[in-house]
This record gives C-alpha cells, structure tokens and sequence, in this order.
C-alpha cells in the first residue's frame, strides 16, 4: 500500500508508492560519461572563448589565461543582468519587474575529465570558497534579495556542457520554494523554540534507518519525505543559516562528505545525472535561530509528470530507508 508522508518543514506532501517501488537494477538509468571535446570552452587554454573571468583561483598567471584552479565567468546567456535599476510596477492583478540580477558559471575545474566525484578533496573545497566569495561580492548590492547556487550534471539534469561547473543566480526577490522554506522554518521555531532542521538531525540520529553517513561537522541523510528516489541531503551540525557563513575546517568537512555521497551514487547508481542544490537563507533577511543551510543532492531516475505538476504531490517509488540502506553498503 502507498505510504503518504509529509515534509517536516515545508508541509509538502509526497507518495512512497510501495507498490512500484524500485531497486537501483530496476531503474532505466542515463550514466553520465564525461567524453574528450576539443572545443570545450570551459577547458584550460579556451580562455578567450568566455566572458571575461569575475574571479579566479590562480597560480600567478594573468587573468583570462591558463594556471587556474577554479575560474567563475559570466553566463554567455543570462537569465537575468545586473546592469539597470530595478523597477516594478503592476497593472491590476499583474505584477512585474525587470530583470536585474546576476548569473554567473563557476567552472570548478580546468580538467576536463574530473567531476566532483573524482577531483581531490581539497579541489572540491575550493569550488566551495569560489561559491562564498561570489556570494560575499553580490550580497553588497542591496537590490538582491535571494542567490540561489546549483549544479546540473549530465544532460538530462539540465547540463548543457559536460565540463564540470556549477551556476549561481541572484534574484531581485525571494522564490516562491524558499519563501515556503522560511515559513515552515519559523512556524516550527515558533511553536517549539527550535530549529526544525536541527530536529530532523536529533530524530534522524535516534532512528537511524536513513541516516547514508556521518562526520564531526556533517550528516547526509535520505529525508523522511523525499520527492525523488535516493534524494539525499547534506546537513551542517553546526547551527547557521547562511551558506557563506560556514568555517574554513566545515567547508573542507564538506567537500570529503560531498565527495564520498557521489562516489555512493555512482555505485549504487551507475554515475547518474544529479541536482545539486545549495539552501540559504536569503541576502537581506534576518533568518538567525530558525533556518539552517544544507544541501539538496537529487539523482535524475524519474520524470516529473502530470500528477506531479497538477497537485504538487511527488510519487516516490523507492522508500528513503531503503535509498539509504543501499547508499550506506555501497562499495566505495
């Protein structure tokens, strides 16, 4: 029979449909290879076929050149521009604005091979910095209120080049997901004087049966209601509600707990497309004690469909104690 769970933060409900629940073997999945491109502009040496870099990790050498570690540009074809003044106006019931904002490319290595589930631990953690140093430079414009980062990997995911890279918008309002986000955070702290993720950590801890692993400053788990199969996510311990907050020794915590989630993955899953989603709380909002920043990693294994955009509710065929079950015996 199919199990109906609820979001402990959101209120959003998902079914884990027993009934068609599947194993890995059972799933039609696209493995991601990473093939040789010549014409890759992200590679090392392609330099000139970018916009000028933002920020670059470099060894010495000039900018817009070769010797980086971790180089951010803009994106050729931005959703949205920092350049203007940020207008709204309505007509009615119809509200608009125009499009300032910012997105950027984090390209996180010049190796075009390498994906964030081969690079060394300490490459990883700069991609991280990368994120936090844009992070710090675009929150000083106070017409931002929200910067969402994220990666796509594998072309059904969203990915467009194989290079390993990641994005980062910064939006004029807080997203309607978030502002959901926020909400449940602060009604839970309201009701219990708690920080609601810092209690999906302490009963997930107790439990147990869908914790995936566990360091000093992390904890990767498989959520109680999970909208796609082997969704995971990755929780500080350390209370903060921002991403750009996060210590030096966290972030290099966070880059072997990062690493060794897609490594399970990629066993488990034969090197799946995935999402990778950072939540933080947004630029210009007090979100001290009741929201906690983590991330949301989402193998690509099913499509959203009809139901799905016609009720908000998710089918899960695969039940989260299981996900993490066959995450925590994977072979590394």
């Amino acid at each position: 029979m199919a199990d109906l769970r609820k979001d402990p933060v959101t209120g959003r409900w998902v079914i884990i449909s027993t009934e068609r629940q599947k194993r890995p073997s059972d799933f039609q999945i696209e493995t991601v290879t990473i093939r040789p491109d010549g014409l890759c502009p992200f590679c090392e040496g392609h330099e000139d076929q970018t916009p000028p870099e933002i920020l670059a990790y470099r060894n010495g050498s000039p900018g817009n050149t070769r010797g980086w570690e971790v180089r951010v540009v803009p994106n050729k074809f931005p959703a949205l521009r920092v350049e203007g003044t940020l207008d709204r106006e309505g007509e009615g019931l119809f509200d608009r604005m125009n499009g300032i904002g910012a997105h950027e490319v984090i390209i996180e290595t010049p190796d075009h091979s390498q994906t964030l589930a081969t690079m060394a631990e300490p490459a990883i953690e700069k991609v991280f910095w990368a994120w936090r140093d844009r992070v710090l430079d675009l929150k000083r414009d106070l017409r931002l209120r929200h910067i969402v980062i994220f990666k796509n990997h594998g072309a059904s995911a969203g990915a467009t080049l194989e290079h390993a890279h990641s994005q980062l918008i910064a939006l004029p309002i807080v997203p309607r997901e978030m502002a959901e986000e926020l909400a449940g955070a602060k009604r839970h702290f309201q009701q219990k004087e708690r920080c609601v993720f810092c209690d999906v950590m302490r009963q997930e801890l107790k439990d147990g049966t869908r914790v995936i692993s566990e360091s000093a400053d992390f904890l990767a788990i498989a959520p109680y209601a999970p909208r796609f199969p082997f969704e995971a996510w990755l929780l500080p311990k350390r209370h903060r509600s921002r991403f750009e907050e996060a210590t030096s020794g966290e972030f290099g915590s966070l880059a072997r707990m990062l690493k060794e989630m897609l490594q399970r993955m990629n066993a488990t899953l034969l090197s799946p497309p995935y999402n990778l989603i950072v939540h933080s709380a947004p630029l210009q909002e007090e979100a001290g004690d009741s929201y906690h920043w983590h991330i949301e990693l989402m193998p690509k294994l099913t499509r959203v469909a009809g139901f799905e955009w016609g009720t908000g509710f998710y089918i899960n065929p695969t039940g989260p104690e299981e996900a993490a079950d066959v995450l925590r015996k994977a072979k590394l």
